[in-house]
């Protein structure tokens, strides 16, 4: 007696709790677990580097070791095959005394988005504060431009009199005498002759 299977009705991926939803294969890797304490940053991207280039061109490695990244690291790959062969090679293997967690990130990496044309300069927070400036960072964030003009102030007359006076007797500049530059180019070079 054969019976037939009751659909049960459940999503394609009923294991999972219906909050998480499986990342989508992307071509950056984000890495935990990672040692902090033990080894430098530069010579933790280069161990990473070593570790994962092995499955195909990597193109990036973001291993911060701020309070909130400390251990975590994204490794980003040319293309999403190579991407996937690391993980499902490496998750859960021994990566400098301690077992790595792998997954895909959740977001598009922001050297990825560049190359690809697709970068956005990321904006800040609605609710980040305003930092209010003094008057000396006004004065100096709002002053004029480089190369143009300041504002001069107003003078009173008898003060601007003077001061044209002054510039008066300085004397004037002299101009240049370009004429005699001119004529010495114009001249015609020498020719030697071969009939000698």
């Amino acid at each position: 007696m054969a019976s037939a299977a009751a659909p049960r009705g459940l999503a394609p991926n009923a294991s999972l709790p219906a909050k998480v939803q499986p990342i989508p294969p992307n071509q950056t890797l984000y890495v935990t677990n990672l040692p902090s304490a033990k080894i430098q940053k530069p010579d933790l991207r280069t161990a990473l580097y070593m570790l994962f280039s092995t499955f195909g061109p990597v193109l990036d490695i973001v291993a911060l070791k701020t309070m909130e990244m400390r251990g975590q690291a994204h490794i980003v790959f040319r293309d999403i095959q190579a991407a996937t062969q690391a993980m499902r090679s490496l998750d859960g293997q021994t990566f400098l005394g301690r077992p790595m967690k792998i997954q895909y990130a959740k977001s598009k990496s922001h050297f990825v988005a560049k190359l690809d044309g697709t970068f956005k300069i990321p904006t800040m927070i609605s609710g980040a504060a305003t930092v209010e400036q003094t008057e000396l960072q006004q004065s100096i964030f709002n002053a004029p431009l480089p190369g143009t003009a300041p504002e001069k102030p107003t003078v009173p007359a008898a003060t601007q009199a003077a001061k044209d006076a002054e510039d008066e007797s300085r004397g004037q500049k002299r101009t240049r005498d370009e004429e005699e530059e001119e004529s010495e180019e114009d001249v015609a070079m020498e020719e030697d002759s071969d009939d000698e």
